[in-house]
């Protein structure tokens, strides 16, 4: 009988045992779960941050074109004869736009399945995953541009101290539509007023 009970008591020990190492491997288990999806997590809100970050870069190299057109055009305009001092403003209808280079896997899947009356349809899945495909630079990760779309140019004001003559004023309005591609009728051209 104590032969009984010492053996029953020594399975009760083993059991325990077991179920303790079977919880531990679980809890361990989770937590590596947990830290992984953590990390992916992380690293996807890095990735997103440093996209951000090169879109910035963009829209600010964008706005320096901006500037750079308004004074390239006040330089070259004032060197139209009669022109003299020149101020230049574009306003734009939309901003910029940064297209990022992705890698695109697309999977198609075709199921045909019978009903039980004899009828069949066709079942079509697809799945497209797009991932942002990245450059190192001094060990960081930097999105590529694809290219980026300039905003769209929605009419110039510009103001000359010459633009009291007809002919130095339409001068100026047709320089101005050669370089942006901008209708006369969105181009106005007032005298600049000498202090």
């Amino acid at each position: 009988m104590k032969d009984n009970k010492i053996n029953e008591s020594g399975k009760r020990k083993i059991e325990t045992i077991v179920a303790f190492i079977i919880i531990l491997i679980i809890t361990v288990i989770a937590i590596n779960t947990i830290w992984n999806g953590n990390d992916k997590a992380e690293n996807s809100q890095v990735y997103e941050k440093q996209l951000a970050n090169a879109e910035n870069e963009e829209t600010t190299e964008v706005a320096n074109t901006k500037d750079n057109l308004e004074a390239n055009l006040e330089n070259i305009l004032s060197k139209i004869n009669g022109v003299g001092n020149v101020k230049v403003l574009i306003s734009y209808i939309e901003s910029s736009e940064i297209i990022a280079m992705y890698n695109e896997n697309t999977k198609n899947t075709s199921t045909q399945e019978e009903d039980s009356g004899g009828g069949t349809r066709v079942i079509n899945e697809i799945d497209t995953q797009k991932d942002i495909i990245y450059k190192e630079e001094g060990g960081e990760k930097i999105p590529i541009t694809q290219k980026v779309i300039s905003p769209k140019i929605e009419g110039a004001i510009i103001t000359a101290e010459g633009a009291g003559d007809a002919t130095v004023k339409n001068n100026i309005i047709q320089a101005v539509e050669a370089v942006t591609g901008i209708a006369t009728h969105k181009i106005q051209v007032f005298e600049m007023k000498i202090n």
